[in-house]
């Protein structure tokens, strides 16, 4: 109910809050408060000076003193006490909050913690795992560096722990093998003595803390909520600032707040801090709750937090919904004054217009129906309805479209016949749990999998499956509604995707990257259990005169023959690459506990590939009369072997040897195998031919009508084509970065602009696509930063953006809206004409 004022008492009103509000305060005045940092003077805290120095605060009606923290000082009980009004802290805010504390959390600056563990490089050749029994220095609120190492079953009963002097020196002189530091600032001085270091970071582990978060408590927001609105504000317009003009805040820093580094250092924090807040792709100030449920789960793995802590409260919202209470208070008596003379007209009211009312709801109830059964059978994906018996009692007309059976043979198939053996588990699993829930009156549980189903023309096509119970007005289960959506075209897509980034396209066999990860797997399992693999460097004789008298299709044909021969050469679970040209790889893992036995094993194998491709070649090749030219070409190879286990440094050291071996037995006469000395890594390995390319092609019915997220859409596919093309041409690291972000970028903005576009179409489930695009950005911007931490391969980060970000959303998720957009845009035109 609205209830509404005669227009001369809403001025009047407004007139005395206006004098009131001139009677009691200065028209000037700055409110004064105290921000606490939690580390001294850096650029960690640049949008706060910014806010300060800019005269953010002073628009806003504030003079913030920002008080640097001094040895021992905890930010959170300078506020909690009254001390300070704001602080900044990190994730452990939350530990604070269970332990009784009523901090809120504001903001967040760093989308991802700058917390690390160092270590000397010399320290870091066997892994993390060879730090157990080491001496570490952990300062105080590293949790997540705790359960990082808990995560790779180093409890800190396995560590001796020292009190963190703050001193990188200690770790140099070996007083301590590791120590945490913020990456953004404490490595500057190691690296400006050219002094080597290696990093462990949690998310390597999939532990994602944020960093630094600006926090107040809940009695500033309850007794002063336009402060706290106006501080936040004003601070994340500083963050913004600082980040687009790191030099003068850098300057600013160095100039008034602290002169104990050089200008230099804070512009050097500045740029490692970029990658952690990503303020090119994330509003500043943005919290995720699912982040922060991440963590809170992390301490309830650590036995900090309790199993599902609740976050109720400690999220600030900063557009609640206004209290209208002392306007209902205010109120009452007139309401209930004149309730008794409504409560009579409306009741006449109601009883003369009772039967038109009635008439009225059955006609509406009638054309719902009609709406929405016309809507099910003309939609593209199938809709249907089940009993607990697992019977189809309703499906949409589109089925026949997708499966080849009619509405009616469909009615009469059971749970068996409507998925393939292979999804039938799924399927009835899923079943099962409904059946189990309706018959106990618990709520039905959501279903939503993929799954093979049979077609009528012996094929099968895989679909995503979705499923809820409905329930009647009285709470009684009626039926199981589910939507079933093709996705033959987005699984082929990110088949094609897979292949793509692992794959060399004319042999079929692993390439560079997928080696790599095979070999650091092996290595990593010989670390472990002990042992030797060996891996050859194979480079086939002969080969470049076939290619320049019959042209690259002999060539072609040969080097898939090799492929061949070389796969019938050794076990499964052994790896056989192609690193482009006529250049191969293979990895023998699993071979005998000692080096001797090891290198006879491997050498054997090696001479049994020799022969394998020393064997003649039987090719045909097309003449431009229509027959066939056949050749036989014989085509040796010069292989170089070496040997490697869990002590060895990295895996380009192993590859370098290898490489090394085989120029050795190339200039040494070819056709031959040769062992390498650990010494003689010192020739690079070359790549050759590059890869043909593979597109992600648009079609025409990917279209939604809609001429901004139509042309957004083919802008993204452009991107993904461009990342592959680099990502085949073996782009380095630096190349690669500007294509990455740039996909990212167009991502964002398109992000926003879909769900302004929804918004105005009042597409039911917008908010929900909103959620969809942050999870996927939050996603998107994790694995980036472990793609630049060295964690991540470039084939894993280009799985998730082409496939999960452009490929799959807009196939599946986008189309969700595609039948309201294209009936607006049918209308539009009809319109028009």
């Amino acid at each position: 109910m609205h209830l509404r004022f005669p227009s001369r008492f809403r001025a009047a009103l407004a007139l005395s809050l206006a004098l009131l509000a001139f009677g009691t305060s200065p028209a000037c005045a700055l409110e004064r408060v105290a921000l606490q940092l939690k580390w001294t003077h850096a650029f960690q805290f640049a949008g706060y000076y910014a806010a300060a120095e800019k005269g953010f605060y002073r628009d806003v009606g504030l003079d913030v003193d920002i008080r640097e923290a001094r040895p021992g000082s905890d930010p959170v009980r300078s506020v909690v006490d009254g001390q300070a009004e704001y602080g900044v802290g990190n994730s452990s805010l939350l530990l604070a909050r269970r332990s009784g504390q009523p901090v809120v959390a504001l903001a967040v600056v760093f989308q991802h913690s700058p917390l690390v563990l160092l270590v000397r490089a010399s320290d870091a050749t066997q892994g993390i795992h060879d730090l157990v029994g080491k001496r570490f220095m952990i300062e105080h609120q590293s949790d997540e560096l705790i359960a990082y190492l808990r995560q790779e079953g180093i409890s800190p009963e396995r560590i001796t722990l020292l009190p963190h002097s703050f001193r990188y020196q200690d770790l140099v002189d070996g007083k301590v093998d590791a120590m945490s530091a913020y990456v953004t600032n404490e490595t500057y001085y190691l690296d400006q003595a050219g002094i080597s270091y290696h990093t462990y970071t949690p998310r390597a582990a999939g532990i994602d803390f944020y960093g630094d978060n600006l926090f107040t408590t809940e009695r500033e927001i309850a007794q002063r909520p336009d402060r706290v609105r106006a501080m936040r504000e004003a601070s994340l317009r500083g963050w913004q600032y600082a980040m687009e003009h790191p030099e003068e805040i850098a300057e600013l820093i160095h100039a008034k707040y602290s002169q104990q580094h050089p200008r230099d250092f804070y512009m050097a924090e500045a740029r490692r801090m970029a990658p952690l807040l990503r303020t090119d792709l994330i509003e500043v100030g943005y919290m995720n709750p699912g982040r922060w449920r991440h963590i809170a789960d992390t301490y309830a793995d650590l036995g900090l937090l309790p199993r599902a802590y609740p976050l109720d409260g400690f999220l600030y919202d900063p557009s609640p919904e206004p209290d209208r209470t002392p306007w209902y208070v205010a109120l009452a008596i007139l309401v209930l004054a004149s309730g008794a003379a409504v409560f009579v007209y409306r009741f006449n009211r109601r009883l003369s217009h009772a039967l038109t009312e009635s008439r009225t709801a059955q006609e509406a109830l009638r054309v719902s129906e009609e709406r929405h059964r016309l809507l099910a059978d003309h939609a593209t994906d199938v809709i249907w309805t089940m009993n607990l018996a697992g019977q189809i009692t309703y499906v949409s007309p589109s089925v026949e479209k997708l499966r080849g059976y009619s509405c009616a043979e469909v009615l009469r198939q059971s749970i068996d016949e409507l998925v393939t053996p292979e999804s039938a588990p799924i399927a009835l699993d899923a079943l099962a749990r409904t059946v189990a829930a309706a018959n106990a009156g618990l709520p039905i549980p959501e279903f939503r999998g993929e799954l093979e189903q049979p077609c009528k023309d012996g094929s099968t096509v895989w679909t995503e499956v979705t499923t809820a119970g409905m329930k009647n007005a009285a709470g009684e289960f009626v039926c199981i509604l589910g939507v079933t959506r093709d996705i033959s075209e987005r699984r082929q897509m990110e088949a094609q995707v897979r292949q793509l980034a692992f794959h060399d396209p004319l042999t079929q066999l692993p390439n560079r990257r997928l080696l790599d990860d095979r070999l650091h797997l092996a290595m990593a399992a010989m670390r472990r259990g002990g042992g030797y693999g060996a891996l050859m460097f194979i480079d086939l004789d002969n080969f470049k005169p076939l290619n320049d008298a019959h042209g690259h299709e002999a060539g072609d044909q040969l080097l898939i023959e090799a492929a061949r021969r070389l796969r019938s050469c050794v076990r499964e679970l052994d790896t056989v690459a192609r690193f482009g040209g006529d250049e191969f790889v293979v990895m023998i893992s699993s071979l005998s506990a000692g080096r001797t036995e090891s290198s006879r094993q491997a050498s054997q194998i090696a001479e049994k590939i020799r022969i394998a491709l020393a064997a003649s070649y039987a090719l045909s090749v097309p003449k431009a009369d229509g027959n066939a030219l056949a050749i036989a070409h014989r085509c040796t190879a010069s292989i170089g072997l070496t040997l490697f286990c869990g002590d060895d440094a990295c895996a380009e050291d192993i590859l370098q040897r290898a490489d090394t071996a085989m120029y050795q037995a190339k200039v040494g006469g070819r056709d031959a195998v040769r062992l390498a000395e650990e010494a003689d890594a010192t020739r690079q390995v070359s790549d050759a031919d590059r890869m043909k390319l593979l597109h992600l092609v648009w079609h025409a019915d990917y279209a939604c009508g809609h001429a901004l997220i139509d042309q957004q859409h083919r802008k993204l596919f452009e991107d993904a084509n461009a990342i592959i093309a680099a990502l085949l041409a073996d782009l380095p690291n630096d190349r690669m970065r500007p294509l990455i972000d740039t996909l990212m970028n167009d991502v964002a903005q398109h992000s926003r602009d879909e769900e302004a576009v929804l918004a105005e179409i009042g597409f039911a489930d917008a908010a929900a696509h909103a959620r969809i695009h942050g999870q996927l950005l939050d996603q998107a911007v994790a694995l980036a930063g472990r793609y630049d931490a060295g964690t991540l391969a470039l084939g894993e980060l280009l799985q998730f953006l082409v496939q999960d970000l452009v490929a799959r959303h807009m196939l599946g998720d986008d189309r969700r809206f595609f039948p309201l957009l294209r009936g607006i845009a049918t209308g539009s035109a009809a319109a028009a004409g």
